[in-house]
């Protein structure tokens, strides 16, 4: 088995990953759906452990034997550059590869609203952007670091597991710290962080405690932290990070966040009409109102301020969807499969004029 030419054929094909997998054929993800290569034979166990001998040097191959599950990067110079998941199920290996372009994309070029420049630009707090995986969180912090790092001059840390994006220094000065190769851990990495003089630290996932409190604090202390974690909207998001805390802890960190909080993005990808995918968000500012309502643990409310508040460049998830039906961009049973509350994007549908008629002209 070739894994460069099955990359190539991946990359031809516009798809996002690649799943190799005992004993089913090679497997692409294009526009979200699974599409079974059948003219490729079936893969053996064989075939997969050579392609990951091919593709991996002798520590990760110990650390693997040690976790039976692995997270690196892999490259095809002058392609693309690939994260790849390795695990063990049913006593054989399983890859996903998933393509990671050399050039970080730009807020304009992937569709995100403009208050993303803005909030890029801020010179201190917590930013959070929040989705399941394969949602393209990382893609969406890319492009807010690439914005950045053409017009500011500050001093970056990203944390990542794997290193995705590769960023040339501009205006910045950009460093990039892979989980596993430079360093053990996300805590330890990011209380280092703290010492290496940042102004911008990137946090690629908050999945602890420890992870969470320190880059609460670091926020704090004057730093523009970026994060992402598995969360669906604004109200998981506040809850997760409040709940990870013990009990006793929770209303000092309820305070804390309320004070450190600048936005929270929550995104969900959509099908585009005649091809491709493009981002919806749900985006959370902090003003005045949003923190006293986490301080205040009113978090049931926080989405209804969000849905009044799009002087200030808040939307609701429903009306980032109703938008993308008005202008064409997807199809109103698309919208209808995301949202997470059907009756609100049917009132919004009809507040619109022709909105159902243009969706179906579209198809």
């Amino acid at each position: 088995m070739d894994i460069d030419s099955l990359l190539k054929v991946m990359l031809d094909k516009g798809a996002s990953d690649l799943h190799l997998k005992v004993p089913s054929p090679p497997v692409l993800r294009v526009d979200g759906e699974l599409v079974r290569q059948e003219n490729e034979p079936p893969a053996t166990p064989q075939d997969v452990r050579d392609v990951f001998e091919q593709i991996t040097n002798q520590q990760q191959r110990d650390a693997f034997l040690a976790e039976c599950e692995l997270d690196f990067a892999y490259s095809i110079p002058g392609l693309a550059r690939f994260r790849v998941s390795v695990m063990q199920q049913r006593g054989t290996m399983s890859l996903v590869f998933r393509m990671v372009p050399f050039e970080a994309p730009s807020i304009d070029g992937l569709g995100l609203p403009p208050v993303c420049k803005e909030l890029i630009l801020k010179p201190r707090g917590l930013i959070l952007t929040t989705g399941a995986t394969g949602s393209g969180k990382s893609t969406t912090l890319a492009a807010m670091i690439s914005y950045l790092n053409e017009n500011s001059n500050r001093n970056i840390i990203t944390i990542e597991d794997p290193i995705e994006f590769l960023f040339r220094d501009k205006k910045c000065l950009i460093r990039q710290r892979d989980l596993g190769d430079d360093t053990k851990s996300f805590p330890v990495a990011l209380k280092h962080a703290l010492r290496h003089d940042p102004d911008v630290i990137v946090v690629g996932e908050m999945r602890d405690l420890d992870t969470i409190r320190t880059a609460i604090t670091a926020a704090e202390t004057g730093h523009l932290v970026l994060g992402t974690l598995h969360t669906v909207d604004a109200t998981q998001t506040v809850d997760r990070i409040i709940d990870v805390f013990p009990p006793a802890q929770q209303r000092q960190i309820r305070f804390q966040l309320s004070q450190v909080i600048e936005a929270v993005l929550s995104q969900t990808l959509v099908a585009c009409i005649g091809g491709g995918r493009t981002a919806a968000l749900e985006i959370m500012i902090a003003n005045s109102t949003i923190r006293k309502l986490i301080r205040d643990e009113r978090l049931l409310e926080l989405s209804g301020n969000i849905a009044v508040s799009n002087r200030e460049g808040m939307q609701t998830l429903n009306k980032a969807l109703v938008d993308l039906v008005s202008r064409g961009v997807i199809a109103r049973e698309e919208a209808v499969s995301k949202t997470n509350n059907p009756v609100d994007l049917d009132r919004l549908l009809q507040s619109v004029s022709g909105v159902s008629q243009q969706s179906y002209d579209s198809e």
